[in-house]
Formats: C-alpha cells, structure tokens, sequence
C-alpha cells in the first residue's frame, strides 16, 4: 500500500556546519531502495558537500531562498525557478549566504534501471524550469512541464515532471506496470485516491506508490495545487481503468511566464512521455 507522510514528521539530523537534513525516502520508510529523497535546511553562510556516488544520479530543487551550487562546471547560483540534474560521480558543494531550503533525490545504484546505462555520457546541468515548454491537459486546466527525460538527463534510469492543478480538476484513475512512483506536494491540498481509498494530502507531503497501485487526485482545495513527480524507473507502462480517457497533452508555445519556452514538444498522451524523442 501506498505511503504517504509530511516532512515535518521526520525529525532533522544536525551537523556543526549549520547544516539540518531530513531523510524522507529511505528503505526502512517505503520498504524499497529505488529512490532515496532528503531535505536539507542550510542555516546563513552554511556550505556543504553534495557529491554523488560513482553509480548513483541525483537531482536538486530549492524550495525556499536561494543557494549556490559549485561544481567543476562552475557555480551556479540557484533558487525555486532552478532544477539541477547531478550525474554519477559529481563532486560538489552547496553553499548558502541567506539561507535556503533544498530538496534532493537520488537513484542509487542507477545503472540497474537503463539497459544503455553510461555514466561517463551523463553530463550535469542546472536549468531554469519556468522557460521549459508548459503543456496543458486537453481534459481541463491541469498544466505539465517536465524536468527528467532522457532528452534532458540521458538516461531512462528516471523520468520526472512538474504538474499542476487548479481548484476543481483531476486525473482518471489509472495504475503504472514496471516503476515506482513519488510525488512531493509543493503547494496546495488535494484528496487523492489510493486503489479506491480517498486520502488528503497537502504542502509538505511525500506520496509513495508502487507499481500496480491504482490512483489518482482531485484538487479539491481553494488554490492551486503543485507537486512534483518522478517514476524510477522512467520506463514503464500505464494502464488506465476501463472508460477512463487517456490524457493528451498539448503544447502552448510558452512558457510558465508567458514568454516563448526554450524548446518545443509536440502533442503526446500520458503513456508516449517516456519513448519520445522530443520529450
């Protein structure tokens, strides 16, 4: 059965660097070594390591105030509109001036979920989300803009997205074959159905559900609701309940500002994401 639990459940581990982590994902939480997720709470002026393993990839997202990312790609200044990809093997360092609030996954062992798996071809990345192409729900008002695929990370190890959904919109229930699958809330409330089971989840949650788990939201709240959403592995298949509609999405031409995105993606359903080459 799924697992659903809020961040400020989880007690902080503290370091003398003025460094406080969370780990969310583990082993022992959702009985599966697929993901690992932790939140890392950076105190003003605190810097710390954010390497990763030879065979593992990693990703990053700030989720409050701003921090810089240093790498031998440089440093990167980055905040909430920055999501950056972390290939196997990258030695890094995260630092703070003001302090900033990091969520971090990681795939260990990695190679396991791509046949074609090359950590060597992997290569790091920090990309500014909020100009990636938006697609809309050719349903209702529910919005996607992906941030793991194998045109942007090179690999099929994991696939991820940001979506969002305004009051009064929902997915058909469906399930996955062949991945597990986690979505953090960022903002907002939801009820979200669980092989039947209807669950509220909010701002804070971690929401884990394995293959063959029947699910789906409802934005049943006043606000927007955001989460973002990974699948390891990112290859897989859904299945949809008998009479549900197979979402579509399509492009806008813009970006989440309005503004003309930095790509184009063309019209796909749900179940093409992970094989197209635009994508």
């Amino acid at each position: 059965m799924a697992v659903i639990f809020n961040q400020s459940t989880v007690e902080a581990e503290r370091n003398g660097d003025g460094v406080a982590i969370k780990h969310l994902i583990t082993p022992d939480r959702v009985r599966s070594d697929n993901v690992l997720s932790d939140q890392l709470q950076l105190q003003p002026g605190a810097e710390t390591d954010f390497s990763v393993g030879a065979n593992d990839l990693s990703w990053a997202h700030v989720l409050e105030g701003s921090a810089v990312l240093k790498s031998a790609a440089g440093e990167h200044k980055i905040s909430a509109d920055h999501f950056a990809f972390l290939p196997p093997g990258l030695s890094a360092r995260i630092a703070s001036e003001a302090g900033a609030t990091i969520f971090r996954a990681t795939v260990p062992d990695a190679g396991r979920f791509d046949a074609n798996w090359d950590a060597a071809a992997l290569n790091y990345s920090c990309i500014d989300w909020t100009l990636e192409p938006v697609l809309d729900s050719e349903f209702d008002a529910r919005q996607r803009i992906y941030l793991v695929t194998p045109k942007l990370s090179g690999t099929r190890a994991a696939k991820g997205e940001m979506i969002i959904y305004p009051p009064g919109t929902e997915a058909a229930n469906h399930h996955h074959e062949g991945a597990d699958h986690f979505q953090v809330i960022l903002k907002g409330s939801a009820t979200f159905h669980l092989n039947e089971v209807p669950q509220k989840v909010r701002a804070g949650d971690t929401v884990y559900i394995y293959d063959n788990e029947r699910h789906f939201l409802i934005n049943d709240g006043d606000e927007d609701l955001v989460f973002i959403e990974y699948f390891i592995p990112g290859t897989y298949e859904t299945v949809w309940a008998e009479g549900a509609p197979i979402c579509t999405w399509s492009p806008t031409g813009k970006n989440i500002k309005g503004g003309k995105p930095s790509r184009e993606i063309a019209a796909h359903s749900s179940p093409q994401a992970h094989v197209r080459s635009d994508v």
